[in-house]
C-alpha cells in the first residue's frame, strides 16, 4: 500500500490528537468508518484544514484565518520575558559603532525595541500565512501543511553559509523570507513520491526526499540565488503562449524556466502543470547573446478564459523590472477591459520609475509627483506580493510637513490638528476623530487624515434613490458588474426599500482603526462609534449605487457598507460589500450579526449626517 509523504516524513502524525479529532468529526458527520490506514487518516485531516484555511470563498478563508491568528501569534511570537540580554547588548554595540555613546538602554527604549521585533515577527508570519492560503500558491493542502510546520521552526536564511539558523523561544529575528521557486521544486519531489512510492528508487528523488526540509530548502535557495542571468540589459525578445489543455505544454513551460532563477513557483514541474490546467500561461523571453529568446523576464497567468490571474516579474517579491514595462504594456492591450486593473498597476510603476530617476538626478518633485508618492488619490499598486520598496525609499528623508503644504496648497496655520483649530480658512485636517467631528469639518474640506499620509478619510458624493431593485440589477449586469447570489437575494428582499426620488448622498469611507478601535470590533460597536462621530447608517440602495461610481477599485479590496442589515435568502443578516476580484467589479455581501467581529483594517462606508444648523 502506498504511503503518504507526510506519513513517511512524520510517522506519528496519523495518531496525533489533531488527526484523531478530524477523523472522529467526519465519522460523526457522515456516519461512516474511516479505514484505519495512515494515508486515509491523514487525508481526512487535510480535508479539514483545507475547508478552514483554503476555503474557495476568499472572504471566508480570510475570516477563518483571522480567528486563528491570535492563537498562532501566542504560540510562535517571542514573549517579552524571553528576549535575551545579548539582543540589547548587540543594539548597544551597533549604536556605539554609529558614534552614539550608549552606556545603558533605558527601559522605555527596550520596550520600543521589543515592540519592533515582535511586529517584525508577526509581519513575517503573516507573509507565510497569506501566501500559503492564497490562490497563487497552487500546492496541495498537505504540502502547505508540511511546509508551514517546517518554516515555523526556522530563523532567517544565512546566504553566506547557505543554511538556516535554528529557531528557539529566544529567537528575536523574523521568520524566513519566502523563496517560491525552491519551494515549488520541493513540492515536485514530494508529489512524485505521493503519486508512486516506487519513485523513491530513483537515486535523485530518493536523495532529495531523504534530506531534511531545512537542508533541501537551503540548498535549492542557494542554487536559485546563484543562477546567472545573461544579457540583463537586453529587453528585446518575444512572448510565448502555453495553451491550457494542450498536451506537453506544462512540460515545455517547466523546461523553459528550469535553472533560470526567476523566483516563480511555476519553475516547479507540478506547479507548472496546475497553472496550465487553470488557464493559458504567457512568458516573455529576452534574447541571449545569439539573439535567441531564452531568458524568462515576465509572466502572465490566466485564470480561465481571458481573465488575468496574476502578472509577475523577476525582481524581489516578483515585481516587474522597470525596463520591462513597455513589453508588458503592449501585451496587456490584447486583453481589453479585463486588464484594466493591471494597466493601472503598470501606469503606477511607470510613474514610480520616473520619480526614482528624478530623485537620482536631484530634480525637485512637483505637486502632482507628491500627490502620487503620498497616495493622496489612490494607492500605488505594483505586480509583486509586497509594496514596491521604492515608495518607502523615495519618502525617506523627505520633510513630510513641507510636502503637505505643497499638496494641500496651504500654510501651516491652514492645517488643523484638533477640532478647536478648525475655521473657515482650514484646508486640511490631520488629527484624531472626535464625537461630532464631521459636523465641524467644512463641506469644502477635501483633505482629512487621522495621520498623514497613511490614514486618509475619503469623502465622496453618490447619487442614490429613484431606481427599483430590478433596475439596479439590470443596470449592473449591463455594466459588467458581478452580483453575488446573496446580494441578489438582499436586493429582492422586502427590507430593501430604495428612496423614491433621486438625491445626492455624502459618503465617508474609513477603517475600523480610524474609528478608534485598536483590536477587532463588533458590528454594533462599529455602528455606534460611527454615529457618535456624526455619521449614520447608509440608505439600503447605497451599496449598488456606490458600486456604479467606484470603478477604479484596487484588486482584492473590500469595502463594507455600514447599513441596517438585510436578511438574505437563508434569513441571515448581511450588509453589501464592494470588491474587485480577478473577474472584475463585484457587488457582494457579508455576514453582519450584531456580535460579528471586524478587523481594524476593515474598510466601511457611512452616510454623513447633515448638520442641524
Amino acid at each position: 500500500m502506498e504511503k503518504h509523504p507526510l506519513h513517511l516524513k512524520n510517522p506519528e502524525l496519523q495518531t496525533s490528537p489533531e488527526v484523531n479529532r478530524a477523523v472522529e468529526r467526519q465519522e460523526d458527520r457522515e456516519d461512516v468508518k474511516v479505514p484505519n490506514d495512515p494515508s486515509e487518516r491523514i487525508e481526512r485531516y487535510m480535508d479539514r484544514l483545507q475547508n478552514i484555511f483554503l476555503n474557495p470563498d476568499e472572504r471566508i478563508r480570510e475570516r477563518n484565518l483571522e480567528m486563528f491568528k491570535d492563537k498562532i501569534y501566542d504560540a510562535l511570537i517571542i514573549k517579552r520575558e524571553n528576549f535575551p540580554d545579548s539582543y540589547f547588548e548587540l543594539q548597544r554595540r551597533i549604536a556605539r559603532e554609529r558614534g552614539q555613546a550608549v552606556q545603558e538602554i533605558p527601559e522605555n527604549l527596550r520596550e520600543q525595541m521589543m515592540d519592533v521585533a515582535i511586529e517584525d515577527q508577526k509581519v513575517s508570519l503573516d507573509a507565510w500565512m497569506d501566501y500559503l492560503t492564497s490562490e497563487d500558491a497552487v500546492y496541495p493542502a498537505w504540502f502547505k501543511y508540511y511546509a508551514w510546520n517546517q518554516i515555523i521552526k526556522l530563523s532567517q536564511f544565512d546566504k553566506e553559509r547557505g543554511e538556516f539558523k535554528k529557531r528557539t523561544d529566544s529567537t528575536v529575528a523574523p521568520y524566513p523570507d519566502i523563496y517560491r521557486e525552491p519551494l515549488a521544486q520541493i513540492a515536485d519531489v514530494y508529489e512524485k513520491v505521493k503519486a508512486d512510492n516506487k519513485n523513491l528508487k530513483e537515486p535523485e528523488i530518493r536523495e532529495a526526499f531523504s534530506k531534511k526540509f531545512p537542508n533541501l530548502y537551503a540548498e535549492l535557495i542557494s542554487k536559485s540565488l546563484a543562477a546567472s542571468m545573461e544579457n540583463r540589459e537586453q529587453i528585446l525578445g518575444e512572448w510565448v503562449k502555453y495553451e491550457q489543455g494542450r498536451n506537453g505544454e506544462a512540460e515545455k513551460l517547466f523546461q523553459s524556466l528550469e535553472g533560470k532563477g526567476t523566483g516563480w513557483c511555476t519553475a516547479g514541474h507540478s506547479t507548472a502543470q496546475t497553472q496550465i490546467e487553470s488557464g493559458d500561461f504567457y512568458v516573455y523571453y529576452t534574447n541571449n547573446a545569439e539573439g535567441v529568446p531564452t531568458q524568462p523576464r515576465l509572466a502572465i497567468r490566466m485564470d480561465g478564459d481571458n481573465r488575468i490571474g496574476e502578472v509577475r516579474g523577476i525582481l524581489p517579491h516578483q515585481e516587474v523590472e522597470p525596463v520591462m514595462q513597455e513589453a508588458l504594456d503592449g501585451k496587456l492591450q490584447e486583453f481589453g477591459g479585463e486588464a484594466d486593473a493591471y494597466r493601472k498597476k503598470s501606469e503606477d510603476m511607470r510613474i514610480l520609475t520616473a520619480l526614482e530617476k528624478k530623485h537620482q538626478s536631484d530634480q525637485p518633485f512637483t505637486k502632482d509627483d507628491l500627490i502620487f508618492l503620498y497616495e493622496v488619490n489612490s494607492k500605488i499598486e505594483g505586480f509583486g506580493y509586497q509594496e514596491d520598496p521604492r515608495v518607502t525609499e523615495l519618502r525617506q528623508g523627505r520633510n513630510t510637513e513641507e510636502d503637505m503644504l505643497t499638496i494641500f496648497e496651504c500654510t501651516r496655520d491652514e492645517i488643523a490638528h484638533v477640532p478647536s483649530q478648525i475655521n473657515e480658512n482650514t484646508k486640511a485636517y490631520v488629527g484624531q476623530l472626535e464625537p461630532g467631528i464631521f459636523q465641524k469639518l467644512p463641506e469644502s474640506l477635501k483633505h482629512v487624515y487621522t495621520s498623514f499620509p497613511e490614514k486618509k478619510i475619503r469623502r465622496e458624493n453618490v447619487e442614490i434613490g429613484g431606481k427599483s431593485a430590478e433596475q439596479l440589477i439590470s443596470e449592473m449586469i449591463a455594466a459588467g458588474i458581478n452580483i453575488s447570489d446573496y446580494a441578489k437575494s438582499m436586493l429582492k428582499n422586502r427590507e430593501f426599500v430604495p428612496g423614491k426620488n433621486p438625491g445626492e448622498a455624502t459618503l465617508i469611507r474609513l477603517t475600523v482603526a480610524d474609528l478608534g478601535f485598536k483590536t477587532n470590533a463588533t458590528t454594533d460597536q462599529i455602528f455606534e462609534r460611527a454615529q457618535a462621530l456624526g455619521l449614520e447608517l447608509c440608505p439600503p440602495d447605497t451599496g449598488p449605487n456606490y458600486r456604479f461610481k467606484y470603478r477604479n477599485q484596487p484588486l482584492k479590496e473590500w469595502i463594507y457598507v455600514g447599513m441596517k442589515q438585510i436578511t438574505d435568502s437563508d434569513g441571515t443578516p448581511r450588509v453589501f460589500t464592494l470588491e474587485r476580484r480577478g473577474d472584475g467589479l463585484r457587488l457582494s455581501d457579508d455576514l453582519a450579526r450584531p456580535g460579528n467581529e471586524w478587523r481594524p483594517v476593515s474598510g466601511f462606508v457611512f452616510h454623513l449626517r447633515k448638520s442641524e444648523s
